[in-house]
């Protein structure tokens, strides 16, 4: 964990800014000093804003600005998808939008947003050009004040006046700068009604007045109605139509109305990011980077549809076209580029004039982050007559790519600008000057958009050399473990020949790790990842299935084997357990495509949801049953402490029945209710099931019968009976493999009711396939006794965890994280509850299978175990805990530590920050997975141990007295 923090500090570190806030300098070419960025501190806000004007040399077209975000709107919905217009039921959705581009009066664009695609960085990138670190994905769930240069703090500087309504992000972000604000929380996405009308409310107001110069609407209802129920969500018609009169009265009101003072108002409608098929975003398909962007109320001549629809733009550009329109200077750190249809109103000369600003502005960011860039003398010299025949072809270092692209561009502008008398009818040379601002442009925001921050080195290198050291502690103690339970399995049983062969199923685990390490290096592997699971889990199965076959019947371990009188059934219920564990792996794998190229391809889950919700609502219900009843089953499989499994049970009936109740009463298809009695309801079923895991651990050691006639007559076949404190120790570990199978059955039990209530409507049966998996792989190895190692059953949990973790629906892609279930039970938002469900959600399956071990180590053979009467509490904890927990984190370490090392050397990858760093983001929240779940077992059985030890010395004492 250490080496892991070390490195993520060094690898993830914040992007590198240039500090303070553009000025008068701006306006003139870099290093020339004519005007001193203390010029301003002088001057009054208005006077600042008439200076700004004068240096730029550009009219304002417009007084007011209004931004409407419409949170999560993929353009394609308004705009449409290649070149082709949106469906009738879009259009129609929205009519007075389509008929504000279809008449002219309004230009739009698929503004590409960088990943990640959350709200925070997003909006960042809007209001400042810039494109932050990718650990603003973390940051969007605790947003901090913005720092950095960006158009509010531009505009407060010029004395403007603003008022903000809608998403409190904005009032974390620009904390003071709003005279009034109605913020309503993000995260909240069970509500698609009340978090709109917090906005509507006070617009009417707020166009009536004068007092303000920039109006932010934040609307946020249409991206939780995607988180909700997707795309093709039935509400999202609805929500589109609400949208589209609030442009409608904001257009009608502030555009067409000219009888306000305040001049002209400008209106522009973006979104932060697009969705998925699903409603989710956060990754960078084009499904998520998909966002819109809107000019509302320019003067400009374009009549043809298609050319008002389709364009394509950088979210990052509406920074620099939006400071040039109103006057004020380019953030400092912006990439963007200018757009150039919306500043048509410009004359020719104009129009250059703000090409040169913008390549200014990127020309300082360039020489602050490639030191010695300084285009000679050109910047500060201007250029002569001798200079204009000096277009060359550019080539060579970057640095000398920039220069001599923006000495074209300038040398283009200088001739046109010479020929006064003759520029109207010089449209090759003006064109010539604006496609090679255009070129230098385009050329620089693409390489400071994908520049890689500088890593420290030595940091990276500390980080992973911790982890190495690490991983090689947990193997070096897995090794020692292996041979110690081999030596001592040898000493006691004298096994055949064949025990001490290598076999198939302990080879390929071993290749399974080389297998792993090989597909992370393949972008494509890492976004398909789930096919290597599905492959490994289904593979050693089969290999078991193999072995099981070849293997004669053997007797299974105590407690399940007084389940079935007859030994000649053993090998059937082997071989049944492991073809069941075979066939829910196979329907898993159908249920979701899951990955990122093939989501589209059809699966068992699409099925379900185009028969209707109806039929998913059912196949929820019966899960729920066949959930409750195997539950129930299984505990009362143990037969003994009946009076402790009728009060376990009865908690994981009260449990089952409330999750039904919420289910058939709450839950309408994919839409989950939010009113007061469904968040108290799901609220009790959390505090029921949390006293009941947490009952059952603390108290079932203390109060299973423990007395010296009940240890007279339980057998071991193990274990010597012949002297009294034999029969104590051989009753010790009775009772606590006793103990063992009711917490862990609890702990399983528990974890898949609470995810039947957490997960997707749609994932019911897949929780049910998990519990099924989970007893037969139990009845499996309880029967297997000695012939695989214990290594191998628990490296096969692992895969089948891991594997159900894509059955769920997850992927590496940050896209697939369920937000909205992360909201269930919470009556308002906090950051660390919805942090905690949210993993929960995601993790469902990898820490089921981590938990099962607890249950795992009661039903698995321990003839090789010492006996507790010649061993000490650590020698026997350590055996019995040393597979169950050594073997997750040794596999966790082997791939964290190899994946470490393949992102450092693919930091300039083309992918990096696209497919590996998320991947990277998944892997250490496994680690965090794995040793939680590690934690919990280790103490359970600890605690379980030394309790009982405790009582049987008490009872000890108190016999020998009488």
């Amino acid at each position: 964990m250490v080496g892991l923090s070390i490195f993520v500090f060094g690898f993830f570190p914040v992007k590198p800014t240039l500090p303070g806030h553009s000025g008068p300098e701006s306006f003139q070419a870099p290093k020339c000093n004519s005007i001193q960025n203390e010029t301003e501190r002088d001057l009054h806000p208005h006077q600042l804003g008439s200076l700004y004007k004068e240096l730029s040399g550009m009219p304002l077209a417009f007084d007011r600005l209004i931004l409407m975000v419409i949170d999560g709107l993929p353009a394609e919905l308004v705009l449409g998808k290649d070149g082709k217009p949106p469906s009738k039921a879009l259009m129609e959705a929205m009519p007075y939008t389509q008929s504000l581009l279809a008449n002219g009066m309004a230009i739009g664009y698929h503004a590409k947003a960088a990943p990640p695609t959350v709200t925070m960085p997003r909006l960042k990138a809007m209001v400042s050009g810039a494109i932050g670190g990718f650990l603003d994905v973390a940051l969007n769930f605790n947003t901090q004040a913005m720092l950095d240069d960006n158009l509010l703090d531009q505009f407060f500087k010029i004395g403007w006046k603003m008022v903000m309504l809608g998403d409190e992000t904005w009032l974390k972000l620009f904390p003071g700068l709003f005279i009034r604000h109605d913020g309503v929380s993000s995260f909240f996405v069970k509500d698609t009604v009340q978090v709109d009308q917090n906005v509507s409310r006070h617009l009417g107001h707020e166009l009536n007045k004068d007092d303000w110069d920039f109006l932010i609407l934040h609307y946020l209802g249409l991206d939780h109605v995607g988180h909700i129920g997707g795309r093709n969500s039935a509400l999202m018609a609805p929500k589109l139509s609400e949208m589209d009169d609030v442009v409608k009265m904001i257009h009608m009101n502030s555009i067409l109305n000219k009888k306000n003072d305040q001049g002209r108002t400008l209106l522009v409608v973006v979104s932060d990011h697009g969705m998925t098929e699903s409603g989710n975003h956060g990754g960078s398909s084009y499904e998520e980077t998909d966002s819109l962007a809107l000019f509302i109320g320019l003067n400009n001549d374009i009549s043809d549809y298609s050319s008002s629809t389709h364009n394509i733009i950088y979210q990052v550009d509406i920074a620099p076209t939006l400071a040039l329109l109103f006057g004020v200077p380019i953030p400092k750190n912006n990439v963007g580029v200018l757009i150039a249809e919306i500043l048509g109103y410009l004359a020719d000369d104009q129009q250059l004039k703000a090409l040169e600003l913008n390549s200014w502005q990127l020309l300082r960011l360039l020489q602050a982050q490639m030191p010695g860039l300084s285009c000679r003398n050109y910047l500060c010299d201007g250029f002569n007559d001798d200079q204009e025949s000096k277009i060359t072809k550019c080539s060579g270092s970057m640095g000398k790519m920039f220069c001599c692209l923006y000495t074209n561009a300038a040398l283009l502008q200088n001739s046109w600008m010479s020929k006064e008398f003759s520029r109207s009818k010089s449209r090759e040379d003006y064109s010539s000057a604006v496609t090679a601002y255009y070129e230098f442009l385009r050329t620089a925001s693409e390489w400071l958009s994908r520049s890689a921050t500088d890593k420290p080195v030595s940091l990276l290198t500390l980080g992973i050399a911790a982890m190495l050291m690490s991983c090689l502690i947990l193997l070096s103690l897995l090794f020692n473990m292996c041979k110690e339970v081999y030596i001592r399995e040898r000493y006691l049983f004298d096994l055949e020949s064949a025990m001490q062969t290598w076999y198939l199923d302990e080879t390929f685990v071993l290749g399974v790790i080389l297998i792993l390490i090989v597909s992370m290096v393949s972008s494509s592997m890492v976004e398909e990842e789930q096919y290597v699971w599905h492959f490994v889990a289904s593979t050693l199965n089969l290999l078991l299935l193999r072995k099981a076959i070849q293997c004669p019947p053997c007797g299974g371990a105590q407690d399940l084997r007084t389940l079935f009188k007859e030994q000649n059934k053993i090998s059937c219920f082997r071989l049944s357990s492991i073809f069941v564990v075979l066939v829910s792996g196979r329907i898993l794998r159908g249920w979701h495509q899951g990955g990122v190229n093939w989501t589209n391809l059809p699966d068992i889950s699409k099925w379900l949801e185009q028969a209707g919700t109806d039929n998913i609502k059912s196949i929820q219900l019966v899960s729920c049953l066949l959930l409750m009843t195997l539950s129930l089953y299984v505990l009362f499989l143990l037969g003994s402490n009946k009076k402790v499994v009728l009060v376990i049970g009865f908690s994981f009936l009260m449990s089952g029945l409330l999750v039904l109740q919420h289910v058939t009463k709450h839950q309408d298809g994919m839409f989950v209710s939010s009113s007061y009695s469904t968040t108290t309801l799901v609220q009790i079923i959390y505090a029921t099931l949390g006293a009941s895991t947490f009952g059952t651990v603390v108290a079932l050691p203390w109060l299973v019968p423990f007395s010296i006639s009940e240890m007279c007559s339980n057998q071991d076949l193990y274990m010597s009976t012949s002297a009294p404190n034999e029969v104590q120790n051989k009753s010790l570990m009775a009772k606590l493999r006793d103990s063992l199978y009711i917490i862990g059955w609890t702990y399983i039990s528990c974890w898949c009711i609470l995810q039947l209530l957490l997960q997707q409507t749609i994932n019911s049966m897949p929780i049910l396939l998990l519990l099924v998996q989970i007893f037969a792989s139990m009845l499996y190895f309880s029967y297997s006794a000695l012939h695989h190692k214990p290594w191998v059953e628990v490296a096969a949990f692992y895969f089948l965890g891991m594997a159900g973790h894509f059955a769920l629906g997850n992927s590496n892609s940050l896209a697939t994280i369920d937000v909205a279930g992360a909201f269930i039970g919470i009556s308002s938002h906090s950051t660390v509850l919805s942090g905690i469900l949210m993993f929960m959600i995601t993790y469902a399956s990898p820490m089921l299978f981590i938990l099962s071990m607890v249950m795992y180590i009661s039903v698995k053979e321990t003839s090789y175990l010492p006996s507790p009467f010649s061993a000490d509490s650590t020698q026997l904890l350590k055996i019995m805990l040393g597979f169950p927990c050594l073997v997750p984190l040794g596999l966790n370490s082997i791939l964290l530590t190899a994946y470490t090392i393949i992102l450092l050397l693919m930091r300039n990858h083309l992918f990096v920050w696209s497919v590996f760093s998320p991947k990277y983001i998944y892997v250490c929240t496994t680690t965090v997975c794995v040793y939680v779940g590690v934690s919990v077992v280790a103490t359970t059985v600890t605690y379980t141990y030394l309790v009982l030890g405790f009582r049987r010395k008490m009872q000890g004492e108190l016999s020998h007295q009488q």
